[in-house]
């Protein structure tokens, strides 16, 4: 409970000091509401046109969208917010301090802001998820295995940012490839079977934008059995675990301030 407590006192001092500035909120909100509607509007038009991604219909696409949305969010509120200053504290030598800290490194460095911009983009994420999962009439079993696979892509794209970013350690300004990572989380709008061969081995085996967006879409609507839903959270697991390790790896490269 320690971390989790530790999260929250970031994020409701985060969430104070933002707040002093509502007109960004407000703009954030909007520009969430245009985008959404962008996006809706912009795989509508592909249905008009008699084509479908994959064998999906128009409302099962929008689960996938939603799933995006979500991921974006939680790059916009939590994770671009955070990662960019890796860069920060290792060309300004404040990493030392980080380091001398009580509390795990990582934990501090990854969740000591939050950017409150994110919630109108999560909002919208959640609103798509929850239209399109009502117009296919998801059983609850479906909900379930969707809010379970959820957790397990935001794991994911968690770990996959986190990694990237420890790079820094090396190559200091490398902000910009967490930024061409978020980047390509658009690529998991649509349904990975909508794009050729090698896009969809790409999208699966290198970099797995498909557990973070296709995979909950695919367990809700039982065009996976439930048991992707363990292969979800074993990618995640592994990522995880292969971007702890490649932190305290880097870290052993890490010439602090003082020496």
């Amino acid at each position: 409970m320690r971390p989790l407590k530790l999260i929250l006192t970031f994020w409701s001092a985060a969430l104070a000091s933002q707040m002093e500035y509502r007109a960004n909120f407000v703009m954030a909100t909007i520009e969430a509401v245009l985008e959404a509607v962008g996006k809706l509007f912009g795989v509508y038009l592909f249905y008009t046109t008699g084509f479908s991604f994959g064998g999906w219909r128009w409302q099962e696409a929008l689960l996938v969208l939603g799933m995006a949305t979500l991921v974006d969010a939680f790059f916009i509120g939590v994770l671009n917010p955070n990662l960019r200053r890796i860069s920060e504290h290792v060309q300004k030598g404040t990493l030392d301090f980080v380091l001398l800290k009580p509390v795990d490194s990582q934990l501090w460095i990854t969740t000591q802001y939050f950017s409150v911009v994110g919630v109108p983009f999560f909002a919208s994420g959640l609103i798509i998820v929850i239209y399109a999962g009502l117009s296919v009439h998801l059983p609850v079993l479906g909900w379930l295995l969707l809010a379970a696979a959820a957790i397990a892509s935001l794991a994911l794209a968690y770990a996959i940012g986190f990694l990237f970013a420890s790079t820094a350690i090396w190559f200091v300004k490398v902000f910009n490839v967490v930024f061409f990572l978020n980047a390509l989380v658009w690529t998991g709008q649509y349904p990975v079977s909508a794009y050729q061969r090698p896009f969809r081995i790409f999208m699966t085996y290198v970099l797995p934008i498909y557990f973070m967006t296709t995979v909950p879409a695919e367990l809700a609507l039982s065009r996976q059995s439930p048991a992707a839903l363990l292969l979800a959270f074993g990618v995640a697991a592994i990522a995880l675990f292969a971007s702890r390790a490649f932190w305290r790896f880097a870290l052993r490269y890490y010439t602090s301030a003082s020496s």
